[in-house]
Order: structure tokens, then sequence, then C-alpha cells
């Protein structure tokens, strides 16, 4: 690959057949950094964790209406009214009905329960597929935002960037309340800060109302906080710590996995964080304690907050609040192990999916010379030799082919459901890994048989539809700079059709890889 092709593919997004070829690539990545913007017009119209919350809130007042209008009593009058078994046809000159006799039940039933419970159960699904599909669209809207900014950008280094730490920070939108939330946070999380610090940019993400329930944070009760003595006291109900946010921002958001943390150092960082909840939408006794917060906001409710002081990692930090765990994280993000995993994962990432030593190293001690300042690692990644070896480092994810192909093919916006379906098809759903550690960055997770006849089926479509107006052999050279191979001339000179030569470019080495 020539270095013109390197900066297109491996560092950006694909080349456009719109944009000129970079005459020195090395400072047109630079410049990147500088001019980069967090809200293009894409990214500025998308939904809002507000708006998505206004929704949510929407859906739990309805819920709350059906339980108070439609509890036991008032459920089985209106369900035995309904039902011509348990009662008597209403003529026009017929009395009122009267309140459903015990006798016209089933024998054994109690007299309100069994025909309470369907039509409560039946309204609440209504309300709660009504949500869904609310939420739905709100996610739809934010892959349609994200789609077409990639398409569209001139700082396609950047925007990899933004898809890089997304999927660093990943939330999956599965449950309810993340499927309007989840790409929220790569908009107001994500983009603001991956031009800054990453202290900024962890504490953005920390404090978002998609990390905190996803990993379930709107639900720790610190058990000696005032409130979980209060609750330990009626003997009850289980309330009690949850870890999970505290372990995965150790071990995938700073620290990496088995680098000198322990388990009494999860459990006190989950101490200190006790207390960091959502208003509004969260689930729990935190959501209750934040009062008439804004929906979707952090709020920090002291009533569950584990008081003492705690020492994790070596470190010891006074009681303070909220403060505590903001304090942690301040001391996790400058840590000698995060510089190290994050070096690791921006060199697996631009490199090879064995990240070369010599890089990791130097992009390490960017981070650490410069206290997390990103784009001094940047600076330090388009720097190093290893990421500007002429073989191909990496098989593109489905992600990046299609907005590779997409790209390639001059496209400046795609409908959001075709997105969809082709990322489902391709087995990459746009953000929805399944699990905190993100989408896998290497080959392997890609590369697989089946994997690549769905992009051979993909790419037939993309030539279907654009192969008469294409001249594949004059756009080759276009998207690899004095880098198209002689198979892949070879191959497209011999096409029987225009169609036929776009698909065959889609599939060749040069557009799988980068």
């Amino acid at each position: 690959m020539s270095e013109a092709a390197i900066a297109l593919n491996r560092f950006g997004l694909g080349a456009r057949p719109d944009q000129a070829s970079p005459d020195d690539p090395r400072r047109w990545l630079t410049a990147q950094i500088d001019r980069y913007r967090p809200a293009s017009a894409p990214i500025a119209a998308a939904p809002t964790s507000a708006a998505v919350s206004l929704d949510l809130v929407a859906y739990q007042a309805e819920q709350r209406n059906i339980r108070q209008t439609m509890g036991p009593r008032q459920s089985a009058q209106a369900s035995a009214m309904a039902s011509g078994a348990n009662a008597a046809p209403v003529m026009a000159d017929s009395p009122a009905p009267g309140p459903v006799q015990p006798q016209a039940m089933a024998p054994g039933r109690s007299p309100e329960m069994p025909l309470a419970m369907p039509a409560v159960r039946d309204a609440r699904m209504a309300a709660r597929q009504e949500a869904r599909r609310a939420a739905q669209d709100r996610y739809v809207a934010l892959v349609g935002a994200r789609t077409n900014a990639a398409l569209i950008t001139d700082t396609p280094f950047a925007e990899r960037l933004v898809h890089f730490w997304s999927n660093h920070f990943a939330v999956s939108a599965d449950k309810l309340e993340l499927v309007g939330l989840a790409g929220t946070l790569e908009m107001e999380a994500i983009r603001p800060h991956v031009m800054g610090r990453f202290a900024d940019m962890l504490f953005a993400v920390e404090r978002h109302p998609a990390m905190l329930l996803y990993l379930d944070q709107a639900v720790s009760v610190g058990p000696d906080s005032p409130l979980g003595i209060r609750i330990a006291g009626r003997g009850r109900r289980k309330v009690g710590l949850n870890e999970n946010l505290a372990r995965e921002i150790m071990e995938l958001h700073t620290l990496g996995v088995r680098t000198g943390y322990t388990q009494a150092d999860v459990t006190e960082f989950a101490r200190a964080m006790t207390g960091w909840t959502v208003g509004g939408i969260g689930g729990g006794p935190g959501a209750r304690l934040a009062g008439q917060a804004t929906p979707g906001s952090f709020v920090f409710a002291a009533a569950i907050h584990q008081p003492g002081a705690r020492t994790i990692v070596g470190k010891s930090y006074p009681e303070g609040g909220e403060a505590q765990a903001q304090a942690v994280l301040a001391n996790l993000a400058v840590h000698p192990a995060t510089a190290h995993h994050i070096a690791t994962k921006l060199a697996r990432h631009f490199a090879a999916d064995t990240p070369p030593p010599a890089m990791v190293a130097r992009l390490e001690q960017a981070f650490l010379s410069s206290g997390g300042d990103l784009p001094t690692v940047y600076r330090a990644l388009i720097a190093s030799p290893e990421a500007w070896t002429p073989a191909p480092a990496k098989f593109r994810t489905p992600w990046e082919w299609t907005i590779a192909a997409y790209r390639a093919l001059g496209t400046s916006e795609v409908r959001p459901q075709t997105m969809l379906g082709l990322m489902n098809q391709l087995g990459q759903p746009v953000w929805k890994p399944g699990q905190p550690i993100g989408y896998d960055d290497t080959a392997p997770s890609w590369a697989g048989p089946d994997a690549i006849m769905r992009r051979v089926e993909a790419a037939e479509r993309f030539a279907a539809r654009s192969g008469a107006t294409v001249d594949a052999r004059a756009l080759a050279p276009r998207l690899f700079p004095a880098a198209v191979s002689p198979a892949t001339t070879q191959a497209l000179s011999r096409a029987e059709s225009p169609a036929q030569a776009l698909a065959l470019l889609l599939i060749s080495p040069e557009m799988m890889r980068r």
C-alpha cells in the first residue's frame, strides 16, 4: 500500500471519489486533529439523551397509571363486564350493570385477582410495546446520524477515533432503557472529548445515563448508608452494592485485565461510587431519591452513599461524597496501567492484531508524559512507522467495510433502516455488542467463510444498484492510490459487465483489508 492509500483506508474510513488524495498523508491526518468538529449536521440533528429520557418518563407514568386505575378490583370489574361468560348482555332498556357477583366466577378463584391480572398484564404489555417502538425510532435515528456523519466527513481519521472510543466504552442497546440511550453516549460523552483529555472523556462516560443504567449503577446502595441501614432494619428486601460499573471501569475502561488490582479494590471502588445515579429514569432507591432532577441527568443521592474513607489500588481517599469516586477516576485515568491498556488497543486498531511492542511503548509514553492528552497520543500514533507498513494490516470489520463501500460509491446519505438491515446481516449491529467489552478488533472474529459470503452478497447488491454508472477500473486507483495489485487490475479488466467489475472491486483484497 502507498502512504496515501494507508492514510485514506487504515487511518481513515475509505476514500471518496469526490475528495482529493492527500499529497502529504501524515500532515493530512495531523490537520484533522485541529479541524475536527464534534457536531456535524447529522450529529446535531440526532436525538438526545434528554429527549429519550422524557420518552421513558412518559412510559413509567403510564405504567403507574395502569396500576392505579386498573388495580385488581377495577380490572376485575372491567374484565367481567367485557366477558360474555361472566356478565349478562346489556340491553338498551336494561338498568346499568351492577357489581360482578361472586357466583359468576369460577369455583375456587379469588373474587378479584384471576380476572384482574390478565387485564393489567395486557395493558402493561401494550404500554411497553409502545415504549419500545418509540425507543427503536430514536435508535434508528441515531444510527442514521452516525452513518451519514461517517459518509460525508472531511475528517475521517477523527471519525474513526470516535468509533474506536465508542467501542472502548461499549454499552449495548438491548434492554428497553438502553435502546434509545446507547447511541446518545457516543454523541454526548465521546464526540465532545475525542480531541481532549482521556480523563474528561472518562468522567463524561461514567456519568452518562446510558452507562449508569447499562451497568446497574443506579440500583447500587451502600449497606451502611442512611437508606441502607433503614431498609435493613425493616428486614423487608435485599439491597446492597452492585459492583458492575466499578469492575468494568477498572477491567475495561482504564487499567485493563489482570493489572494489579484486586477484588477488594473493586468492592472498595463500588462503595465509593454509591450514590451515583440517574434522575427520573433509573431503577431502585437511587431513582426515587433523585427527586425532581431533570430526567436522564446525573444525580448524586447522598442517602445511598456508603460513608467512610476508601483505599483503592494503593491510594487513600477520604470521605467526600460524590467527589470520592471522582477522585478515584482521576487517578485511574492517568495510571501507568491505563496508559499501557489504551496504547495497546490503539496499536492493535491501527497497526496489527498483535500490537508491535515498540509502538505500544511509544504511545504509552506519549500518554503518560502528557497526562492523558489524546491529541498527543494521536500524533505519536501518526508518527509510528509500524502503522505505515505497506502490507495490509487489518481486516475490516463489517461497519468499516460498509462505510468504505458507501464512501467508494460517493454516497452522501443512506436510509437508517437500510444501514440497520445491512449491519444485522453482516453480524455487527450498531451499539449492540451484547457485552461491555465491545466488538472484537481482530480478523478471526470477522473473516470466517460465512461472514465473507455475506459481504459478497452485499457487494452484489451494491453493484446491482450502481454498476451501470460506475467504472470500477477508473475508480480503483482513486480509492487506493498507487496501491491496486496486478491481480485486482486483471480481475477488473476481465469482468463481463460494469456491475460485475464493481462487485469484484468491493470484495477485492484492497477493500477487505486496510
